[in-house]
């Protein structure tokens, strides 16, 4: 379960704080969300006192407390200012802590959430709250990201990676598996069903933001779910509600998810480093689409806000279909020279 602001937000300034509450009960973001922006505000508030030499030169970043940042420090703050901190993000800063093997420069994507978290923050404050009069980042632009297929299972593949499961713990990871590749769930929406969730030949899923949508289960399902529940662990009280347990009797938890597929992958012999839980969700939707499921239903299956992020599974049915034409045998025939 996700910590409560007050566990993880104990350094936060008000002002911060009142963001963070404000972006969870009033437009609904998960707990996950808003722990993301107050990390990505915090190192945001670090890089502005280190840039403008409010703290030593030489204190490291994680060091530097942002428990003084208030409304006239955020009068100050300028255009320039956040395109320092986006150079920084793109040059300087890690990309893994405290390692010593770690490369540097965050990725587009990486980069465009942090934008995404100022630009939230400083429109609070000038359209909401009132306490700024000009937005400084209102012209602020989101990195480039450069938009990639997604990788996903081919049929067969799919069908290897079930067959291959095995161990103490086979029934609960065959319907974990099976969920992924029939229902295109996301991992965290996976570890968060309750039994209570389940009615008849449906599921009720909490998306991103604390938002509901109704998944149909198929036979596969169904079936998988009949088979695990017998051998389903007594959880600890807490948990009682939980679909899916750990050894330790507690909810399953993401890492663990995210570790129990990739051990499955490699007993299947499939690639663990182009594929993961993730993925699944990629093969599921990938899937549908290339049998028939129209794109507006693979949207509500999904549970995309929007419809442009689901239409990038209609660009992998492009290049399958280029392939196919690529692949026929009298591709490489060329028209006779003309005889003059």
């Amino acid at each position: 379960m996700e910590k409560p602001m007050s566990q993880y937000a104990t350094d936060a300034p008000r002002v911060l704080k009142d963001f963070l509450t404000y972006i969870s009960t009033i437009q609904g973001k998960s707990a996950k969300t808003a722990h993301e922006y107050y990390l990505d505000l915090r190192l945001f508030f670090r890089v502005l006192k280190h840039n403008k030499g409010l703290v030593p030169k030489d204190m490291p970043l994680e060091q530097i407390s942002i428990e003084d940042i208030d409304i006239p420090f955020l009068e100050q703050v300028t255009l320039s200012d956040a395109y320092d901190y986006l150079e920084y993000m793109s040059g300087e800063r890690p990309t893994q802590q405290n390692s010593a093997f770690t490369e540097y420069g965050l990725s587009g994507t990486s980069r465009a959430r942090k934008v995404s978290a100022i630009r939230a923050f400083f429109r609070y404050l000038t359209d909401k709250r009132h306490v700024l009069e000009h937005n400084p980042v209102s012209n602020l632009e989101s990195p480039t990201i450069r938009k990639t297929l997604p990788v996903y299972l081919t049929t067969d593949d799919s069908i290897r990676l079930l067959e291959s499961v095995q161990g103490e713990y086979a029934e609960r990871d065959f319907c974990i598996l099976t969920l992924f590749l029939n229902c295109g769930l996301r991992v965290s929406e996976l570890v968060g069903l309750n039994l209570t969730d389940f009615q008849g030949d449906t599921v009720r899923v909490l998306g991103k933001g604390n938002k509901e949508r109704t998944v149909y289960l198929n036979d596969a399902c169904k079936l998988a779910l009949e088979r695990y529940l017998p051998k389903r662990l007594t959880p600890h009280e807490r948990d009682k509600n939980a679909l899916f347990i750990s050894r330790n009797r507690n909810r399953i938890n993401v890492q663990t998810v995210k570790w129990l597929v990739k051990k499955h992958l490699g007993e299947a012999g499939l690639d663990t480093q182009k594929y993961s839980a993730h993925k699944l969700r990629h093969t599921a939707a990938t899937l549908m689409y290339q049998n028939g499921v129209d794109i507006r239903t693979l949207q509500n299956i999904l549970g995309h806000t929007s419809v442009n992020t689901t239409m990038i599974y209609t660009h992998i049915e492009d290049s399958n279909l280029r392939e196919a034409a690529a692949k026929n045998p009298l591709a490489t025939v060329k028209p006779q020279e003309s005889k003059q």
